[in-house]
């Protein structure tokens, strides 16, 4: 008798979990009722292991374009996945295009920088010839 009490207990209790209930909310009586018990544990297991909202970075919003409204979602934190051949290619390759793009937008800036403080001093490295950029930025900027 304390095995069917205990398995009811189970069933109750797994019916009341807030994943499941809310699960079982959004669907039809017929289909909520149809799901045994084994089968709400692996639901509860399946979607409980996503572990949602443990980001350090977790932004959501939506933006209304026209007569559609758009979400987005921006999540960053620490992987605690395995990844597979294909996805540890693919991180290695990211991490080069993005240690690239800030090294050369590093570069390009001091290049800039340089250039400017070179054109306020009134050095003239080629007679006759400039960018432009020293004129474009006295005029935008300094004014």
């Amino acid at each position: 008798m304390d095995k069917w009490v205990t398995m009811s207990k189970q069933i109750n209790d797994i019916k009341t979990d807030p994943v499941i209930s809310r699960l079982l909310e959004r669907m039809p009586d017929k289909v909520s009722d149809s799901f045994s018990e084994e089968q709400l544990a692996h639901l509860r297991n399946a979607i409980g292991a996503r572990e949602w909202g443990r980001h350090k970075v977790d932004l959501r919003g939506t933006v209304k374009f026209f007569k559609w409204r758009y979400y987005y979602v921006v999540l960053a934190g620490r992987n605690r996945r395995t990844l597979s051949e294909k996805e540890l290619r693919m991180a290695v390759l990211m991490n080069a295009f993005l240690i690239t793009s800030f090294v050369s937008f590093s570069i390009l800036l001091g290049l800039v920088v340089l250039y400017l403080i070179k054109s306020a001093l009134g050095i003239n490295l080629i007679e006759g010839w400039s960018l432009g950029l020293w004129s474009w930025f006295k005029a935008n900027v300094l004014s």
